[in-house]
């Protein structure tokens, strides 16, 4: 029978460096690679790996289960093969040149730039042996180990109980393979044994099979395939499955075992802070729990094929799985990367292929930021073309950049679409999610749409009473997150969402709202130790279980007006004490609101409560804004009285025709009610079309919109508005300006 033994004794070294001993997994990057600036090293790393003695009469094969980007491989200075794929496992025979004692394997690594997948993409590309390694040892007769780095046992289980399995045994002449498939309680359901062939083919018949339910019941069966010489067992492999049936309708949605089932979930990357891609069985154990605790039913696992151990998980947990390849960004002409994409999209799906979780093989994401070409096309074409030939059982989909047309030949290519949508943070007004999605839907009523992506950066430092976009508070978070959760419940023909992303996550080219190397979009940390508000948000919407949470802890020191308090809960109402004084609130789309609160001046202890459920922060009243909440630029912008001041000028001197107001002192204006009705009537007659293109003015113009009682806060944020307002628009502004005279 097989043994496995993990490796993880090694030494490592860079171009022009000595050896160091390490620990496999390992990575180079988990340092560099989320500091910010965007220099970690992509280039060469070697290890080298003792490998235990071999068994005499047995045959000996090494196993990588993940190497980035490419892996050239040899023992005891004979080349084995190369690896190109970051992502999968991949295998190379040892027996040929093993000696009896002191074999050494020598690993090269390259994570630079090359023609394999992914190059140009918003997360850092860790470099390294970075999942596990093992030796392993079989009998001359066996599972085939060099077959795409799979099992060689491949299960097509039916709901209605007929299963298939393709078994692949080598030297296996003169043997038979046996299949045993039990259930969860290790009930023994079938039993078959029949001469090994190369490809050796079983048709089995489980009577009303206990199916796999998604999170409600992740039902998983067990086959036991055999290999046995003489009646003798030689090599053995077990394999979970499950029986589901599942479709996706562009009017119903997601459709589980026969009936809707709505899909709510996230995207994961698999990074974590300080480790970059080198996690452990624990890290993965951790992500999945979490993920189960916010209450989704579905995972994106992007933008690559993960560790199988997590896809096990998946399996367990019952999540819904988006498994997809990393076609991304930006696409290589050229034959070499073409086929890179073919082999990682042959490796994930022969390697994933028995997890019942698995309902849908993604062979791209953004692939057209660059612009469409014929030669993106048809990659994506012969993509999806092997995936169906492989699995004709699972439908293929894709994550479109927001900017693909509805009508495009883009959206004909797989049997599913998604599209990433970011309006309301990266271009756009929120309201313009739920035009996009109509828009497809009502150009294609035939075809099956979903939310691949879509989120907001956020982070504990910043917040805000009156939270606008690109401020990068928790409070414009939960604006923003509360508003996509109606707009998806109020379109249950999408077939999936997925909110990006689960975890904040390493990008080391990154620099945003004062954080360095870091895509902050994440409902949690990147160390998973702080669950940010909107996790809790999700909870409210996603799960049954009595629970209440009270936003804005951070946000802890109160002036007047900025003492509204959120409360999230999946109850009708909610009942809160504020220093013994109670008060009660009825949760509309599970956010009980508690209007400017009668804090006293230091501290106030708030405890909400609902039937089997509490929480309580405590918040400081102070007298004024603490300017620490805001974003630095932002900051500044608040305190700059003329924006057109030359550094050297104290006062502006223009303030127009003689005794009128101008937009060369805005400062004046804010205390002039005429003036403050002039600016508030242009601002809401200015459509987004007619305006500056740039993201931050149409936001600020949609907030100014959406919150018309506070016009005299926002409108301290003009300085940053007027520099990005068109030449055309300020003449108006200010010639209307002109028409007020001044006191």
């Amino acid at each position: 029978m097989r043994q496995y033994t993990q490796l993880t004794n090694a030494k490592f070294y860079k171009p022009g460096e000595a050896p160091v001993a390490i620990t496999l997994p390992h990575t180079w990057n988990n340092l560099d690679g989320q500091d910010g600036g965007g220099d970690y090293y992509r280039g060469t790393g070697t290890y080298e790996i003792p490998l235990p003695n071999p068994t005499p009469g047995k045959r000996q094969y090494i196993e990588f289960q993940g190497a980035n980007h490419i892996a050239r491989v040899f023992c005891n200075g004979t080349e084995l093969g190369t690896h190109e794929g970051g992502f999968s496992t991949f295998r190379f025979s040892l027996t040929e040149v093993l000696k009896p004692e002191n074999n050494l394997l020598t690993v090269e690594v390259y994570n630079g730039e090359c023609h394999v997948y992914p190059q140009r993409a918003d997360f850092t590309f860790f470099g390294g042996i970075y999942r596990d390694v093992r030796f392993i040892e079989v009998d001359k007769p066996h599972f085939d180990l060099l077959k795409t780095g799979s099992d060689a046992v491949f299960v097509t289980p039916q709901a209605t109980g007929e299963t298939q399995l393709d078994i692949f045994p080598v030297n296996a002449e003169s043997c038979a393979v046996r299949v045993q498939l039990l259930d969860a309680e290790n009930n023994l359901l079938y039993d078959r044994t029949q001469e090994a062939l190369p490809h050796t083919q079983f048709a089995a018949y489980i009577p009303n099979p206990h199916l796999w339910d998604c999170v409600d019941d992740p039902y998983c069966h067990k086959a036991v395939v055999t290999l046995l010489q003489n009646d003798t067992p030689v090599d053995e492999i077990s394999v979970t499955y499950g029986y589901r049936s599942f479709r996706m309708d562009p009017q119903q949605g997601f459709l589980l075992n026969g009936r809707p089932y709505p899909l709510h979930g996230v995207c994961r990357h698999q990074d974590r802070k300080d480790k970059g891609w080198a996690i452990s069985r624990a890290d993965h154990l951790e992500d999945a729990t979490l993920i189960k605790e916010l209450g989704a039913n579905t995972i994106r696992l992007a933008h690559y094929q993960h560790d199988q151990y997590f896809y096990d998980l998946c399996d367990q947990f019952g999540f819904a799985v988006w498994a997809e390849i990393p076609y991304i960004s930006t696409h290589m002409d050229g034959q070499k990367p073409h086929d890179n994409t073919l082999s990682q999209m042959k490796e994930l799906i022969a390697q994933c292929y028995n997890h019942p979780s698995i309902i849908t093989w993604g062979i791209g994401n953004e692939i057209t930021v660059g612009g469409d070409t014929d030669e993106i096309y048809y990659n994506q074409c012969h993509l999806h073309e092997l995936a169906k030939a492989m699995d004709p059982y699972r439908p293929t989909t894709v994550a479109h950049l927001n900017r693909v047309p509805v009508t495009h030949r883009q959206t004909r290519v797989t049997d599913i679409q998604s599209y990433n949508i970011y309006y309301g943070w990266y271009v756009g007004s929120l309201e313009d999610n739920e035009t996009e999605m109509d828009k497809f839907h009502d150009a294609n009523p035939d075809r099956v749409y979903g939310i691949s992506e879509y989120g907001v950066d956020n982070l504990l430092t910043w917040h805000s009473a009156f939270p606008i976009n690109h401020d990068y508070t928790e409070e414009y978070s939960v604006k923003y997150h509360q508003h996509m959760l109606k707009a998806f419940r109020d379109r249950p023909w999408l077939w999936a969402t997925h909110q990006w992303n689960m975890f904040d996550f390493a990008v080391d080219s990154r620099n945003e709202g004062g954080v360095k190397g870091l895509n902050s979009k994440g409902l949690i940390t990147h160390d998973r130790k702080i669950k940010k508000d909107a996790f809790f948000l999700y909870q409210a919407w996603w799960t049954t279980a009595p629970m209440v949470h009270i936003a804005g802890r951070r946000f802890a020191d109160r002036a007047p007006g900025e003492r509204t308090v959120l409360v999230f809960t999946n109850q009708e109402e909610v009942t809160l004490c504020l220093n013994g004084k109670i008060f009660t609130a009825k949760a509309e789309d599970h956010i009980a609101t508690f209007p400017e609160l009668p804090l006293t001046d230091g501290e106030n202890r708030l405890i909400a409560t609902v039937p089997g459920a509490e929480d309580a922060i405590t918040l400081q009243g102070v007298a004024t804004h603490n300017t620490a909440y805001d974003l630095p630029d932002l900051a500044a912008a608040l305190q700059i009285g003329n924006w057109f001041l030359e550094e050297d000028e104290e006062e502006a001197t223009d303030y127009g025709d003689e005794g009128y107001h101008s937009m060369m002192c805005f400062k004046d204006l804010l205390s002039n009610p005429q003036c403050m009705d002039i600016v508030r009537g242009w601002i809401m007659s200015k459509k987004d079309a007619d305006v500056s293109h740039k993201f931050k003015f149409t936001a600020m113009l949609n907030n100014f919109r959406d919150n018309p009682t506070y016009y005299d806060r926002h409108l301290r944020m003009m300085p940053t508005m007027i520099s990005m307002m068109q030449e055309e628009d300020y003449a108006v502004l200010d010639k209307r300006l002109r028409t007020v005279k001044r006191p």
